[in-house]
């Protein structure tokens, strides 16, 4: 204590002369108007920059925790969206039953993804706990990402659909025709359409959605958009390479959707001894 109280005295003349700088500067400012505005602007100046970049970096380590809540957002709103389009089979269905939504749909953040193999994975941040379970389609805004195949409490994976394990149900937008999107293991950015009959017309730039027959998706997901048609090696079938729309190697945050007639429809068709490849 005695050597802070010596080093201050030793200090005595800048400190009274810093003391009588910052009066002078108060008085100064405190008793002309051009001189006080000057430097409220610039102190006000000098704050405000200072808060932004506070305000900045506080949001740049926050950016996860908000996405993962628009994404919970987003997720809500579709189901909502769901409902509002909902058409009834017919006028004769009561009213909640006819508006009732198929499908539910979580956000959920990928925290691991391959891209290299034939057979592509990726890995959710949502699990059992979560209400994720084996079967559940996988999107994003750009498009199908895959299928979940299997689950933790907290945690899950999904088939990529740059795997060529996964067939997707889809069909060419402008005329419903419909076959199986599946991934050749060539090229991560482009997929094989198959099982177009060959008398179908399909031209490059047709859109390719997913069809609804799965009970995986929604009817009208976007897959991708036509690059080439050609006579394929079967003669009953068309060869339809498709520019896939999602970006893999960008794919970040996804969308989960879950059928809830799932279960009835798989029971009814085990009952029918009917296969579904998707």
């Amino acid at each position: 204590m005695l050597r802070i109280l010596q080093f201050l005295y030793s200090l005595r003349s800048f400190l009274l002369f810093v003391l009588l700088e910052v009066l002078a500067i108060s008085l100064i400012v405190s008793n002309n108007s051009p001189q006080g505005a000057a430097f409220f602007n610039s102190s006000n100046a000098l704050t405000g920059s200072v808060l932004k970049t506070r305000s900045d970096v506080v949001d740049f380590f926050s950016l996860a925790e908000d996405n993962e809540a628009l994404l919970s957002e987003n997720a809500l709103l579709l189901e909502q969206l769901k409902v509002m389009n909902a058409v009834p089979d017919s006028v004769s269905f009561q009213l909640d039953s006819a508006l009732e939504s198929q499908f539910n749909f979580r956000g959920a953040r990928i925290i691991s993804n391959s891209l290299r193999f034939s057979q592509n994975h990726i890995t959710l941040n949502k699990g059992a706990k979560d209400g994720v379970f084996p079967g559940m389609g996988v999107f994003n805004d750009q498009g199908v990402v895959g299928r979940v195949k299997s689950v933790s409490e907290n945690f899950s994976v999904a088939f990529s659909l740059l795997n060529t394990e996964l067939s997707i149900s889809s069909k060419i937008k402008s005329n419903d025709s419909f076959g199986s999107i599946k991934w050749d293991g060539k090229n991560s950015s482009k997929t094989k359409l198959l099982y177009v009959p060959r008398h179908v017309t399909a031209n490059p730039g047709d859109t390719v959605v997913t069809t609804g027959y799965s009970a995986v998706f929604p009817e009208g997901i976007i897959v991708g958009i036509i690059e080439s048609v050609e006579q394929g090696e079967d003669p009953n079938y068309l060869d339809i390479v498709v520019n896939l729309s999602t970006d893999f190697s960008k794919v970040h945050y996804v969308y989960l959707v879950e059928n809830t007639q799932l279960e009835e429809i798989d029971s009814l068709q085990n009952k029918s001894l009917i296969e579904n490849e998707f």
